[in-house]
């Protein structure tokens, strides 16, 4: 087995406990395997140390990302994180760090507005859409409506110029308005957008304090009532697709199509799902237990304690390696003779409880979705893989596809001057740039 020389780390200072209530949410139950955290559930400072030490150690090459998730973390308070900025510059040496936060932006204000921006923090904010369409699912713990706090947690973002992306989960609902979607998100200012499809299975009967939420190997489990359609997943991402190919490559950044074009460029895939092997991406819990991934935060994938064995530890363990090797090793054979093998490689193994259409088991849910996505977009991603072999930018083919189709387009696109600014995005003028 190859040994791996780096790892990612999502920590959850806060473990399961959350500020709002999420219909849909995986991890709120998770709360069930810390019963004696409930009244201590904030990460300690000895842990954060730990934590932020060993996954800097734990990095072969010169970047650490420190990756921060619940729950929701800015529970945890502001002077935590000012904690952990100060041990991240302690312990980087030459190394460079860089901190992620992922949140619901229910709490943020200026303070923590401008202290994100002051140590480049990127801020992901978890957001399903226009108002009814996240707030079908994503509610208080009231039951009340989330949105409007959210846009103001926008708009504090923007008013002191911090990055941020967007989470937006696909769920059954929002599936059924991808161009409402993808407006609302781009008139907010997210410039790049990650779409999660949202599936998870239930137990048919749940013992005492058992996990309603199960893994694929349970058999007597059901989709959830909120989980995504399959096929309407993929005409989701078709239909947002047609609008970004047409006017916002290399201004919209988009998971999903980046992901796609890596492959098919022959390069490692942007999403860990798509990639051939996994197992090291791991879950921190608040007091220190380390997972062999987020959406395995289960008993028997519990890699070790950071206090008792070290990151690096088991990053190198023969259960993280063989975790990874597992999901390219279980492929069933109708996965291996697919064409589109190279770009999602069986997808998350998660997600691997359907039959296949010749039967076979171990096959992933997605797959009908992912498959209706990579025919529609197989050109397309041909002719940006074409650009960029030439030393050109992705973004020609927009005004390619606009003489191509003139009468079909929705999208006008001017002829570009010279002068003018580039229409991929960089801020040049064209003639130093794509032209």
């Amino acid at each position: 087995m190859q040994t791996p020389t780096s790892c990612h780390v999502m920590a959850k200072p806060t473990g399961s406990i959350c500020n709002i209530d999420c219909d849909y949410c995986f991890y709120l139950e998770k709360e069930k395997l810390y019963p004696d955290r409930q009244n201590n559930w904030r990460m300690s400072d000895a842990t954060l140390e730990a934590y932020i030490k060993q996954t800097i150690e734990a990095q072969k090459n010169n970047h650490v990302q420190l990756t921060w998730q619940g729950g929701e973390p800015a529970l945890m308070g502001l002077t935590f994180f000012q904690k952990a900025v100060e041990l991240s510059t302690k312990y980087a040496g030459k190394k460079t760090v860089e901190h992620s936060f992922q949140t619901n932006g229910l709490l943020l204000n200026d303070d923590w507005c401008r202290f994100f921006k002051q140590h480049n923090f990127l801020v992901g904010l978890s957001i399903d859409g226009p108002a009814d369409l996240n707030d079908c699912y994503r509610k208080n713990r009231a039951g009340k409506p989330t949105h409007a706090k959210v846009m103001k947690a926008v708009q504090l973002l923007k008013k002191h110029n911090v990055d941020f992306n967007t989470l937006t989960v696909v769920n059954r609902e929002n599936v059924k308005h991808p161009e409402r979607v993808y407006q609302f998100l781009k008139d907010i200012g997210s410039t790049y957008i990650q779409f999660t499809p949202l599936v998870e299975r239930e137990a048919r009967e749940v013992k005492g304090d058992q996990l309603r939420l199960v893994l694929p190997n349970e058999a007597l489990a059901d989709v959830t009532e909120w989980s995504v359609p399959v096929r309407q997943y993929g005409e989701f991402l078709n239909t947002i697709f047609d609008q970004w190919v047409r006017k916002d490559i290399g201004r919209i950044y988009i998971n999903m199509f980046d992901s796609t074009l890596s492959s098919w460029f022959g390069e490692s895939p942007s999403i860990c799902h798509f990639a051939q092997r996994c197992g090291h991406a791991f879950a921190l819990e608040a007091n220190g237990d380390l997972y062999n991934c987020d959406h395995y935060v289960y008993p028997e994938h519990l890699l070790g304690n950071i206090h008792d064995k070290s990151i690096e530890e088991c990053n190198t363990s023969s259960q993280a390696i063989q975790f990874g090797k597992d999901k390219q090793d279980t492929l069933n054979s109708d996965c291996k003779r697919c064409k589109y093998k190279f770009v999602c490689n069986g997808g998350c193994p998660k997600q691997r409880f359907a039959v296949s259409p010749n039967g076979l088991p171990n096959h992933n849910y997605f797959c009908q979705g992912y498959k209706l996505f990579f025919e529609h977009t197989a050109t397309y991603m041909q002719e940006m893989c074409n650009l960029l072999k030439q030393g050109r930018a992705p973004a020609e083919l927009m005004w390619t596809l606009n003489y191509r189709e003139p009468k079909t387009s929705a999208i006008k696109m001017n002829p570009v001057g010279r002068n003018s600014p580039c229409l991929c995005g960089s801020g040049e003028k064209y003639k130093h740039c794509c032209g």
